[in-house]
């Protein structure tokens, strides 16, 4: 029973711990804004937010869980599909208009009359923060997840269950209890600009999400298009302010989101990846440790590990000084063949990070985010006489 209980509680708290992961950034911009609408009302329609808030999580969560569970689809299995990555694309760039404009959904007549248009706006938030979440494991989740699958499916899916709760936890808590936000400054013109900005995150998300169907050229060209319209608007933004703040948020945040593309388009150095095959491993194992990643290009956490783990001085030395070979595994596709051997190695999810010794054997397993510390401590271990194998 204890281990049961165990489970249930990493569950939930792997749920709430998937708000800090890179994965669910393009939701943030709903998620503010449902709160800061829903903060002003009274108790029962906070709560009425709050609850449809969380049937939409849950909804998503049940449906993708429902797949895991009885289907035995992999996680993140959604944004394999282009259909689905182009219908994504485009809820996020019609959400930015929106958040940009301050629009509101129109809603169906008959939900006004069972007094259900209010409520639809956290509804979709909700709706949305559980698709945003499936690209990507986040800490505890992949543990999770290979528990389950080795579970009776209806355990699996309760599983499931509480992680979609545990990421609704803590805007449940704030749309039920206002008074745990910060006290804001009164509306006004740096409240108009602040939703603006949340705009550009949601536009970023389309932007980062479409380079999965368009190719290498284009999507440089999304993101230089992206970058110039935020340096517009911070300038415009900027030249027509009034309030000292209203003009100093868009030029910090434009300086700051430009610095943060810049670093992520420049080259750096980087280990010498190769395609993975069993024929590639095969010709290595023996003589040199193996670092195998498992990536797409919708996983944002993977491109964040990308752009900072392995290519941190950390990993690259200790890669050279043990002759690692490195080699990509690419889901960006469906794939029976690799996705079994994800599996087989005990992962259930990506980000997916795998340490083999010279004698082919599993050094370490690096489920969901890790440090660049952990991994060059790995190889290390991977070239030593008599490495610790089969490390979690």
């Amino acid at each position: 029973m204890m281990p049961l209980l165990g489970q249930c509680l990493l569950a939930l708290v792997a749920g709430v711990l998937m708000n800090l992961t890179p994965c669910v950034l393009p939701a943030i911009p709903l998620k503010i804004r449902m709160v800061l609408n829903a903060s002003g009302t009274v108790t029962g329609q906070r709560f009425a937010a709050a609850s449809a808030f969380l049937a939409g999580t849950l909804l998503l969560f049940s449906l993708v869980g429902g797949a895991m569970a009885f289907l035995r689809l992999q996680w993140g299995f959604l944004f394999q599909s282009e259909t689905f990555l182009m219908l994504l694309v485009l809820v996020l760039l019609l959400a930015g208009l929106a958040t940009f404009f301050n629009l509101n959904l129109r809603v169906p007549q008959f939900l006004h009359r069972v007094r259900g248009g209010r409520h639809l706006e956290p509804f979709l938030a909700g709706l949305l923060t559980g698709v945003l979440a499936t690209p990507c494991t986040g800490p505890f989740l992949g543990g999770v997840l290979a528990y389950g699958f080795t579970r009776p499916p209806l355990l699996f899916f309760g599983l499931f269950l509480l992680v979609g709760f545990g990421l609704a936890l803590p805007y449940l808590l704030l749309l039920l209890r206002p008074e745990l936000l910060p006290r804001l400054p009164a509306s006004g013109e740096w409240s108009l600009r602040l939703k603006e900005l949340l705009a550009f995150v949601l536009w970023a998300g389309a932007v980062f999400f479409s380079q999965s169907l368009l190719p290498p050229t284009w999507g440089q060209v999304a993101w230089g298009l992206w970058a110039l319209a935020l340096l517009l608007w911070a300038g415009l933004a900027w030249y027509r302010g009034r309030e000292r703040f209203a003009r100093i948020l868009p030029v910090v945040a434009a300086a700051l989101a430009l610095v943060l593309l810049a670093s992520g388009l420049l080259a750096r150095p980087a280990l010498n990846w190769e395609p993975y095959s069993p024929g590639a491993l095969a010709a290595v194992r023996g003589d040199r440790p193996v670092l195998i990643e498992f990536t797409a290009d919708w996983c944002l956490n993977c491109k964040v590990l990308e752009a900072t783990v392995y290519a941190d001085p950390l990993v690259l030395e200790a890669a050279r000084d043990v002759r690692a070979a490195a080699f990509h595994v690419d889901l960006t596709e469906p794939d029976p063949v690799k996705e079994q051997l994800l599996v087989s190695y005990g992962g259930a999810g990506i980000p997916f990070a795998l340490v083999l010794d010279i004698r082919g054997e599993v050094q370490q397993r690096l489920p969901d985010l890790f440090s660049a510390a952990a991994l060059a401590r790995a190889l290390r271990l991977a070239a030593a006489p008599g490495g610790q194998a089969g490390q979690p």
